[in-house]
């Protein structure tokens, strides 16, 4: 059992980041495409576009904060060894995704300027898409 808490320890980042990346890439490149080529009319397929971004927001945000917190152990002086190359990467994902959720998801349910939120908010979900590869790429590599 002992053996066991210490691989899921050592493994607990790699999951996260998974977790993280794996939820924006099946959200974001297939279930919402998929709400629009199927739902019968597009604004029922942006409501439930906006709900499924909301959920994949909170986990996003559940994701990075639980990275941020392994990133150090208790009472070590330096910071694990993938996390001196991810951080910001870490920071700047979760940054992102508050960003999305509360800065422009609002004006686009809003029917706010649509083209311009729209495309503001594919690229901050791409850029954070990225962040989430790069931290799941170290933490994978940190044997």
């Amino acid at each position: 059992m002992a053996k066991f808490a210490s691989q899921l320890a050592e493994r607990l980042p790699a999951l996260a980041a998974a977790l993280w990346w794996g939820g924006l890439s099946v959200v974001g490149f297939i279930v919402v495409p998929l709400l629009f080529a199927h739902l019968p009319s597009p604004s029922m397929a942006g409501r439930m576009a906006a709900t499924l971004f909301t959920a994949q927001t909170w986990v996003s945000v559940a994701c990075t904060a639980l990275l941020l917190v392994l990133a150090k152990r208790r009472h070590a002086e330096a910071e694990e060894p993938w996390a001196r190359d991810v951080l910001v990467w870490v920071i700047v994902g979760m940054l992102l995704a508050l960003l999305v959720q509360f800065g422009v998801s609002p004006r686009i349910v809003a029917r706010q300027d649509l083209k311009l939120w729209h495309s503001v908010g594919t690229l901050m979900y791409a850029v954070q898409w990225l962040c989430a590869l790069r931290v799941l790429w170290r933490t994978c590599a940190q044997r």
